[in-house]
């Protein structure tokens, strides 16, 4: 089953670009190229159960006040962890619109039923010939 694409709106969506760590070496202290993106949830007008899932699937990256925060900071370049940051963020409310298929309780057939009624009368005849030995 794919997961489908969902396109975020643009006014739910705030940007903010932050000095990274890692790659880059000295440019990483003087460029701010690690992207934080803060979506509003809210906005979304998102189904009661999607949001529930959005909301188990966003963990701790989701805010009291209803947003949520994702950072990107792998990629040397603005855009990059620009583009990274969306695509998470798109595909983790994408995630949450798969709705869990429901699990059908099933009940033993008559041969199993048969079978494990067996196998506790050989296991019950085993335990009986373990009892005290009786000497006539």
């Amino acid at each position: 089953m794919s997961i489908p694409e969902f396109e975020l709106p643009e006014e739910a969506i705030e940007e903010k670009f932050l000095s990274g760590t890692g790659p880059g070496g000295q440019n990483v202290n003087k460029v701010e190229t690690a992207c934080q993106l803060r979506l509003d949830v809210y906005a979304l007008k998102l189904a009661p159960d999607v949001y529930r899932r959005l909301k188990t699937l966003a963990g701790s990256k989701m805010t009291t006040a209803g947003e949520i925060i994702v950072v990107a900071r792998t990629h040397r370049t603005r855009e990059a962890n620009r583009l990274e940051a969306r695509a998470r963020l798109a595909d983790m409310i994408a995630k949450a619109h798969i709705r869990p298929e429901k699990r059908i309780k099933t009940k033993p057939g008559k041969a199993a039923k048969e079978k494990r009624l067996l196998g506790k009368s050989v296991r019950s005849t085993v335990k009986q010939g373990r009892g005290k030995v009786v000497l006539d």
